[in-house]
């Protein structure tokens, strides 16, 4: 999952750094808890994810791995669509959005914690020297 993650971080980076741009070419920053969300939850966090999972590759394989992966990805698209229907006045909607995608997050970095503590081993010295 390490590559996986990895792949979605950069797609993530193009968009919040195309969405940065934009405001800053017509001078509204009104989107900017959305772009700051997108380089976080997104280009960031995705980012340390794989390179984590690339790391420790039995907990990026694992089925908690592939789990954490899919409600992170589900979760981040969630709160941002939320926040983009809040900022254009949409709350009826936004909020169950945000509110479910915020609490996936929370729930797939519970599931990141899991397998980090059931499938990263500290490596032993003999290990290190094969």
């Amino acid at each position: 999952m390490g590559t996986a993650f990895i792949k979605i971080a950069a797609v993530y980076l193009l968009i919040g750094i195309s969405l940065g741009i934009y405001m800053g070419i017509i001078e509204n920053f009104e989107y900017t808890p959305i772009h700051a969300h997108v380089n976080l939850l997104g280009w960031a966090t995705m980012g340390i994810f794989g390179l984590v999972y690339s790391a420790f590759p039995r907990a990026g394989n694992s089925k908690l791995g592939k789990t954490h992966f899919w409600l992170h990805n589900i979760g981040t698209l969630l709160v941002i669509l939320g926040m983009v229907l809040f900022v254009n006045e949409e709350e009826g909607i936004a909020f169950p959005l945000a509110f479910v995608g915020a609490f996936t997050v929370v729930g797939a970095t519970i599931v990141f914690i899991v397998n980090l503590f059931s499938n990263v081993k500290a490596v032993e010295t003999s290990d290190r020297h094969r």
